[in-house]
């Protein structure tokens, strides 16, 4: 039983044995590949591999199943970026109680799919807002006026014990952890985890993972507050909100060590890798854990280090925008606005003596200025190796050619590319 200063104990057993016939027991895998490249023993906490393909399940259900009947009976509503949802549409099959979810519009369209799945006749749907911050206002704001009981994603001590069961089962199959890395997202599952290991493992230490876009768990900690964050990049969507709970920050405060952001293009290569050298299929948030190692490679070497992979919900046609993260990341791919010279062979002179034997052209557009004049063009080039970049500019240097180079200017970068 793990306590806190700012609240009543969570009591992780009790609600593993709420859960038991109703969570699966997600295994913790030992990565050959990973723990080679960081010469270490890597352990991944496959929650990706959960009845609703993350964690959270366990609190939704848990908080569900805590609740007097008479309660149920009036129905239940949750605002979820997707993975909440899922785990609370499965919980209202298994409880026969009729609930509604708040979705941001630009939930995957996978997400959604997988919801109604779980979910069945026993849940509506509704898509409101463009971020979880906006659709969580409106499902309270529901809740309230029906007269029905709010199943929050992360900010409730019933849902915080549910997430915190992971850290059960992960120590029980192994029981000496020296590094544990876990994804921040409203900050539920890293209260919960972090909570069971400061008081079964205490030697552990917990690193708090976030998207570089969304940093709400850090500049909470900075202010000593939760702070609204004015805007957030929304990639990450199972880890990006602008806000964290007053409850979790309280408890990560306490037992989280540190908390580290990824930029999202990591995120994307490592996405990319896990499928590619160990067929592993996550989520962006499901990433995160994994995305941070290079960070503590040197800290990590020799140790037991556990990584939670919290989910799989990834919808393929975000395939193209990963791997296109991805390489923009890995300084693989640059994009410029070339103004070439009005004379014959302009172009052809970029083919010949700009580009390397391995880089490509991925994209070439001219932009018409009038009916008798070319514009300027729009050119993307792919490299096999990030080192090539300086040559490729160098050579447009030395022939004169006027260019920017958009992927350093985020504005022109979104509008043309």
């Amino acid at each position: 039983m793990a306590t806190t200063t700012h609240m009543k104990p969570l009591e992780f057993h009790k609600a593993a044995l709420r859960l038991k016939k109703v969570v699966s027991r997600t295994p913790l895998m030992h990565n050959l590949n990973l723990s080679r490249k960081y010469h270490c023993n890597v352990f991944l906490k496959r929650e990706d591999l959960q009845v609703v393909r993350s964690y959270k399940l366990r609190g939704a259900y848990n908080m569900m199943s805590s609740l007097p009947e008479e309660q149920l009976k009036n129905g239940v509503v949750c605002a979820s970026a997707g993975n909440h949802a899922q785990g609370f549409a499965f919980s209202c099959k298994k409880l026969g109680v009729k609930g509604v979810v708040f979705m941001p519009v630009i939930t995957p369209k996978q997400k959604v799919t997988q919801t109604k799945m779980f979910g069945e006749d026993n849940i509506t749907i509704q898509l409101v807002g463009d971020t979880f911050d906006d659709c969580a206002i409106a499902a309270k704001k529901f809740t309230e006026e029906n007269g029905m009981t709010f199943i929050p994603p992360f900010d409730d001590h019933r849902i915080i014990e549910g997430q915190g069961t992971v850290a059960l089962e992960i120590l029980e199959d192994q029981d000496d952890v020296d590094f544990l890395f876990v994804p921040v997202g409203g900050g539920g599952l890293a209260a919960g985890v972090g909570s069971y290991f400061k008081t079964f493992s205490p030697k552990t230490k917990i690193i708090g993972i976030e998207p570089e876009g969304a940093p709400s768990m850090k500049k909470a900690r900075e202010a000593g507050h939760p702070v609204t964050l004015e805007s957030i990049d929304r990639f990450v969507d199972g880890a990006a909100v602008k806000r964290v709970g007053e409850l979790t920050f309280s408890i990560c405060q306490e037992v989280l060590d540190e908390i580290e952001t990824v930029p999202e293009g990591k995120v994307c290569s490592t996405i990319l890798k896990l499928y590619n050298e160990d067929a592993i299929v996550v989520e962006p948030a499901g990433a995160l854990s994994i995305a941070a190692l290079d960070d503590y490679a040197d800290q990590i070497r020799g140790k037991n280090v556990v990584c939670v992979v919290s989910g799989s919900n990834n919808d393929i046609a975000r395939m193209q925008e990963i791997k296109e993260r991805s390489l923009l990341y890995e300084g693989l791919k640059h994009y410029f606005i070339i103004r070439f010279a009005q004379r014959p062979g302009a172009l052809k002179q970029y083919l010949n003596e700009v580009l390397g034997p391995t880089d490509d052209i991925i994209r070439f557009e001219f932009m018409q200025k009038n009916n008798k004049e070319t514009g300027p063009a729009l050119v993307g080039v792919e490299l096999q190796n990030a080192e090539d970049y300086e040559v490729l500019l160098n050579k447009m240097i030395s022939l004169q050619i006027d260019y920017t180079e958009l992927n350093k200017d985020d504005k022109l970068f979104g509008y043309l590319v």
